[in-house]
């Protein structure tokens, strides 16, 4: 229903929230938590199969927000399914404290972008929004839309997220997702031509962020 109503709109992208297919977990809430994640894990390959599927149908890239996974015992989370047929994962990195102590995620340990038919977009989960240097390596590889799929159970945690993205948006002159129709030509003016240019104008000779290589 909601890839049918955003592509009748003629959207590029469909965002999906974190553990939007929490829901699942229903017929195991007999089963302790750490285990009835897993049991929602089983889910995953079926579920990203069905969106590559509705990408191709519907013209749509879909980020499909966030659903466990497990990868040799452990869990992690994340899929971009392109109109194209293609897919790629990316994960959270900074799991809550919840998250570790009562299902036993794991953060994962890879940072990049993705190119899409529209331009180059990063993802950063919920709780990774809130760590400024994350987005601020993804634009230094020219990022221009920062996606953000979150699920918040309280008003605090909702407002932490818009604000923080709010914020990432203006640090690093792209846009951010969190729902937002967007046009990257305003995006190349802000870039040449705004008022401030925080990306050009860092003081680089005095500070850097880097990535470090994955081993």
């Amino acid at each position: 229903y909601f890839v049918d109503a955003v592509s009748a709109y003629r959207s590029d992208f469909a965002l999906f929230p974190e553990f939007f297919n929490a829901p699942l977990m229903a017929d195991n809430n007999h089963l302790p938590e750490s285990q009835a994640i897993r049991e929602l894990a089983k889910y995953t390959p079926i579920i990203v199969q069905k969106f590559s599927e509705l990408a191709i149908t519907y013209n749509i890239n879909i980020l499909t927000g966030s659903m466990p996974e497990l990868k040799n015992g452990l869990l992690f989370n994340g899929y971009l399914c392109r109109r194209d047929g293609t897919t790629e994962r990316y994960e959270k990195l900074h799991v809550t404290p919840d998250e570790a102590k009562v299902w036993g995620m794991q953060g994962g340990n890879e940072l990049k972008t993705f190119d899409t038919d529209c331009g180059k977009i990063g993802v950063l989960i919920c709780y990774d929004s809130e760590f400024p240097e994350l987005s601020r390596i993804l634009a230094d590889e020219g990022m221009q839309i920062l996606f953000i799929p979150f699920l918040t159970d309280t008003q605090n945690g909702y407002s932490r997220v818009r604000h923080c993205s709010q914020a990432r948006a203006i640090e690093n002159e792209c846009y951010v997702a969190i729902a937002a129709d967007v046009d990257l030509d305003l995006l190349k003016d802000l870039n040449q031509f705004g008022s401030v240019r925080n990306l050009k104008d860092r003081r680089t000779d005095i500070f850097e962020v880097r990535k470090i290589p994955k081993k």
